[in-house]
C-alpha cells in the first residue's frame, strides 16, 4: 500500500485484510456497537487462534456503547483483552486502529470510524491509514500512546460484573435522554439501506468457514416457496412482498445456490444495495457493477443498470446463457420495453422477479413474464399483523380545496392551476398545523412538483424548523446528505417529490405527510412503506394525508378495505375496520366522511368507467383493442366486461363498435359468445379443448370433435410449458399423463372437459357418442364464420391469460 492512503468508504475490508496477517491487533474507540463486533469478531476470533495478541479499548462516554457489544467482544477468545475508559464526563473520541505485522511492518489507521457496522462497512468516513515501515516513528508514538491509555487508571477490564455496573449506568442515562442516546446510536448504527430493523449481522464461526446470515421469517417463507418452485420444474417466479421486509437480502440468500447472478434495477441506489447486500450473506463471492461508470463482466455477480444493460451493444458483451440466476428488482417495471430486451436476449436457469407492488399504474400486466408463478406474496398489512413491519396511524385530514374548478389534462391536474392553490399561504398554514398536530420526530413529505416542495420547505423552515427540499433540482443538499441528516436528527422535514417511492429506505422516519392529490393505489403503497420499517425507539408510523375532492381521492383508502361475497358470489371491496391490524389507527375527519360517501354517490357509473378506459386505450392503439389487449392494458378491471355486458363482443356492441355484418353477427351468435366468457374453468381444461378445436379453422372449428382428434394438441399445450402442466397437471391422477398415452389423454378429456361442459351449457354445448361440439347455427358467409372465430379465439387467449396469470393473485 502506498505510505499515507485516504480511506473514505469500507474500512472494514482495510481492517480485515490487516487482521489475517497482523501479529498485533490494537483498537481503541469511543463507541463499540454489537454489530461493528459482529463484522469483525470472527476475524478476530481466528487472529487469537493463530496467537496474535488482541487489545480493544471502549469507551462510556455519552453511554453510547452498547453492553451487548461488550458482552459479545469478551465472548469472542478468553486471549482477547477488553477494557472500558470510564470516561467522567470528560470527551472520550479517538477512532484509532493498530496493526502490527511482522519486521517492522504494520498499518496505523485513524480518522472518523467507530467500531459499528455503520462507520465500518455501510457510511460515510474519512480515515488516514499511515504505513509504520514508512512512518515508523508515528507508528511507535502511536502503539506507546495506545499502551498508555489502555493501562490508565480511568480503565478497567470488562468481565460480565463490570459490563453488568456498566448496563445499569447505561440504561439510566438512556431513561434520562432519551432523544439525544437515541440520535447518536442511530447515527452510528445507521443502516440506511439494509432492510432490517435490528442490524444484521454475521454470526460467529468456528475457524476461517463464515456462516451465513439467517433469513428472518418472511424471507424464509418466501425461500422456502422459491425452492418448491425450483424443485417442480419451474424457470421463473415472482415475490411479491411488502416494503421493509428485505427483498434484496432475499435475493441473495436465494443466490447462494448460484454461481453467476445477474441483479438488474432502474436507481444507481438499489444497485449499490444490493451489492452491499449480496457482499454481506456472501463475502467470498466477488461482485462488480455494469452501469454508466464501470463495465465489470467477469465477477460471480453483476449489479447492471437496466438503461446501460438496455443498449444492444452492452447487452451483447454477454453471453445470453452466461448467467444461472437473473433478479429483476422493482419488478412491477418489467413490462417496459427496456426490460423486454433484457429478458428476451437473456436464458438464465432461472427469473426472479421481486417487487412490493406488483400492479402497474399504467394497467399492463407483469405476471405473464413469471409464467403466472407467484411464489410468494405478503402484503403491508399481514407484514404489521405478523410484527414484521412497524404499526401505523393514519389521519384523514380534510383538503378544503376544490379540486373541481382545476382543470384535468387526462392523467393529472395542470400544473400551473394546482400551483395556484398549494402555493397559497393559507393551503401552507393547513398543512403545516395538521403537521404540527399529529407528527413525531422525522417527517417526509410527499409533494406533487418541485416548486411545492421548495415553497413549503421554506414555509416550514421560517417557522423554526430544520427542513428541506430534495428533488431531481435539489443543489443546497444531496439525498444521501439529507437521509442522514434526518437519520440523525439535524434534520426534521424532507419536502421530495417521486425521489422516495422506490429504492431508498430511511427506517428512522416515523412521519409521513401527504400533501397531493394521490390517485395512484400502487404509488400511495409505495410511499406508505417508506415509513414502515422498523426501528429502534419507533413505536409506529404516523401517517397525516390531506384528502380533498380531487379524482378518485378514496382509491387511495384500499389499502385498508376488506373483501367481502355477496349472496351471489361477486366480490366487492368495502372500508372494513377489522382489517385493519392490532395497535393501528385510522381516524378520518368528519368531512372527510362526509367527502367520501359523496364521492362514492357520484361516482361514475361502472359502464362508463369501462368505457372510457377503452376509448382511451383505442385512441393509444390507433385501433380497437383485443379482449386480453384491453385487460393488459385498460387501466381497469376487466371483469367488469363479463359483470355489466355478459361478454367483450357484447361490450362493443354497447360501445357502438359494431355495424352492419359484425352486429348482425353478434345478434346471431350472442348466446354462445356469453357462454365461452361465463364458462366456469377450475381447471383451463375447457379454453385448451376449445382452442383445440380453434386449430381447425374458420370454417370447421365448431364441428364435432373426439377426444382422440384433440389429444394430441391438449397434451402438447401443457407440456409446452412447466408452469401449465404443474398447475392442471398436478394431482397423482394427471401426473400419468405427462408422459403422452392418447388413450389416456382422450379418457381424460372425455371426462372432464367434454362431460362436465356439456352438462353446464344449456344445450349450447353438447357431448354424444363420443363426439362433442358447439351447437351453433351455420355461419352464412366466409366473412361471418372468420368473425366468430376470431371473437371465440380471443375469448379464448383472455380467460386462459386470466387463468394462468390473474386468478391466483388477483380472487
Amino acid at each position: 500500500m502506498p505510505n499515507i492512503q485516504l480511506i473514505t468508504e469500507n474500512l472494514a475490508d482495510e481492517l480485515i485484510h490487516g487482521i489475517k496477517k497482523a501479529q498485533g491487533i490494537y483498537i481503541m474507540t469511543s463507541f463499540v456497537m454489537k454489530s461493528g463486533v459482529a463484522l469483525l469478531a470472527p476475524h478476530l476470533k481466528e487472529a487469537a487462534e493463530r496467537g496474535a495478541e488482541i487489545k480493544v479499548l471502549a469507551g462510556d462516554y455519552l453511554y453510547v456503547t452498547q453492553p451487548e457489544g461488550l458482552r459479545l467482544l469478551c465472548n469472542i477468545d478468553p486471549s482477547i483483552e477488553a477494557r472500558l475508559w470510564h470516561s467522567q464526563g470528560v470527551s472520550f473520541h479517538p477512532k484509532a486502529y493498530l496493526l502490527d505485522y511482522e519486521q517492522g511492518q504494520g498499518l496505523l489507521i485513524v480518522g472518523s470510524s467507530n467500531f459499528s457496522l455503520s462507520a465500518l462497512k455501510l457510511g460515510y468516513e474519512w480515515n488516514i491509514a499511515v504505513n509504520a515501515k514508512a512512518e515508523p516513528v508515528t507508528f511507535q508514538d502511536a502503539m506507546d500512546k495506545f499502551m498508555k491509555l489502555f493501562y490508565h487508571e480511568n480503565t478497567e477490564k470488562l468481565n460480565e460484573y463490570n459490563i453488568q455496573q456498566y448496563e445499569q449506568l447505561y440504561n439510566q442515562y438512556k431513561q434520562r435522554n432519551p432523544d439525544l442516546i437515541r440520535q447518536i446510536t442511530e447515527m452510528e448504527e445507521a443502516d440506511l439501506m439494509l432492510p432490517t430493523t435490528q442490524l444484521q449481522k454475521e454470526h460467529q464461526v468456528s475457524h476461517k468457514e463464515q456462516e451465513p446470515l439467517q433469513p428472518r421469517p418472511a424471507q424464509e417463507q418466501a425461500l422456502a416457496s422459491l425452492t418448491t418452485a425450483l424443485e417442480e420444474g419451474y424457470d421463473r417466479a415472482m415475490v411479491v412482498m411488502a416494503t421493509g421486509l428485505g427483498k434484496t437480502y432475499l435475493a441473495a440468500f436465494f443466490a447462494e445456490r448460484f454461481q453467476r447472478v445477474l441483479f438488474i434495477a432502474h436507481r444507481e441506489e438499489i444497485l449499490h444495495q444490493a451489492q452491499r447486500s449480496f457482499t454481506h450473506v456472501m463475502p467470498k463471492r466477488t461482485s462488480g457493477l455494469y452501469n454508466g461508470a464501470e463495465k465489470e463482466t467477469a465477477t460471480d455477480f453483476i449489479f447492471a443498470s437496466i438503461y446501460t444493460l438496455g443498449m444492444k451493444k452492452h447487452r451483447e458483451r454477454f453471453k445470453p446463457d452466461v448467467f444461472d440466476l437473473i433478479v429483476i428488482d422493482e419488478f412491477h417495471h418489467a413490462a417496459a420495453a427496456s426490460y423486454q430486451s433484457v429478458i428476451q436476449y437473456f436464458h438464465p436457469k432461472f427469473l426472479l422477479g421481486i417487487t412490493a407492488t406488483p400492479d402497474r399504474m399504467d394497467g399492463k400486466d407483469v405476471y405473464a413474464l413469471c409464467d403466472g408463478n407467484v411464489a410468494y406474496r405478503i402484503t403491508f398489512i399481514e407484514a404489521i399483523r405478523h410484527g414484521w413491519l412497524s404499526p401505523f396511524q393514519y389521519y384523514g385530514v380534510y383538503d378544503e380545496t376544490d379540486y373541481s374548478q382545476i382543470r384535468w389534462t387526462g392523467n393529472r391536474y395542470d400544473e400551473e392551476e394546482l400551483l395556484k392553490v398549494q402555493l397559497r399561504r393559507e393551503t401552507a398554514e393547513r398543512i403545516y398545523e395538521a403537521w404540527r398536530k399529529h407528527k413525531q420526530t422525522r417527517t417526509l413529505v410527499f409533494c406533487s412538483s418541485t416548486r411545492q416542495a421548495d415553497w413549503l420547505a421554506a414555509f416550514f423552515s421560517d417557522r423554526g424548523h430544520a427542513a428541506a427540499a430534495l428533488h431531481s433540482n435539489s443543489r443546497d443538499i444531496g439525498r444521501g446528505e439529507a437521509i442522514q441528516a434526518l437519520t440523525d436528527g439535524s434534520l426534521e422535514v424532507i419536502f421530495t417529490v417521486d425521489l422516495f417511492n422506490e429504492g431508498v429506505d430511511i427506517p428512522a422516519v416515523d412521519t409521513l405527510l401527504f400533501v397531493r392529490p394521490t390517485e395512484s393505489l400502487t404509488v400511495f403503497t409505495q410511499q406508505i412503506g417508506r415509513g414502515l420499517r422498523l426501528h429502534d425507539g419507533k413505536t409506529h408510523c404516523t401517517i397525516i394525508d390531506l384528502i380533498g375532492n380531487y379524482r378518485n381521492a378514496d382509491v387511495k383508502l384500499q389499502v385498508f378495505m376488506g373483501e367481502e361475497e355477496d349472496p351471489s358470489g361477486q366480490k366487492s371491496r368495502k372500508l372494513d375496520m377489522a382489517a385493519i391490524p392490532p395497535g393501528c389507527t385510522l381516524e378520518l375527519d368528519v368531512e372527510v366522511v362526509n367527502l367520501l360517501e359523496e364521492l362514492a354517490r357520484k361516482r361514475q357509473p361502472r359502464k362508463e368507467i369501462v368505457g372510457s378506459a377503452y376509448e382511451k386505450l383505442k385512441r393509444e392503439l390507433g385501433r380497437r383493442p383485443s379482449y386480453l389487449e384491453f385487460h393488459l392494458q385498460g387501466g381497469v378491471d376487466s371483469r367488469l366486461v363479463k359483470q355489466e355486458f355478459g361478454s367483450y363482443v357484447g361490450f362493443l356492441h354497447w360501445m357502438g363498435e359494431l355495424a352492419g355484418a359484425e352486429a348482425e353477427t353478434f345478434s346471431r351468435y350472442e348466446g354462445w359468445l356469453r357462454e365461452a366468457e361465463s364458462t366456469g374453468m377450475a381447471k383451463s381444461y375447457k379454453m385448451v379443448l376449445l382452442l383445440a378445436m380453434l386449430e381447425r379453422g374458420p370454417a370447421d372449428w365448431w364441428k364435432p370433435i373426439t377426444a382422440a382428434e384433440a389429444a394430441e394438441f391438449f397434451h402438447g399445450y401443457y407440456m409446452e410449458k412447466e408452469f401449465r402442466k404443474r398447475r392442471d397437471f398436478s394431482d397423482k391422477d394427471t401426473r400419468r399423463l405427462w408422459e403422452y398415452d392418447e388413450q389416456r389423454v382422450a379418457n381424460k378429456i372425455e371426462s372432464m372437459p367434454m362431460t362436465k361442459w356439456s352438462g353446464s351449457s344449456k344445450g349450447l354445448v353438447r357431448f354424444e357418442d363420443g363426439r362433442f361440439w358447439v351447437d351453433l347455427p351455420e355461419p352464412k358467409s366466409e366473412d361471418e364464420a372468420d368473425m366468430l372465430y376470431a371473437w371465440t379465439r380471443d375469448v379464448a387467449a383472455y380467460r386462459l391469460h386470466w387463468y394462468f396469470f390473474e386468478r391466483l393473485v388477483k380472487n
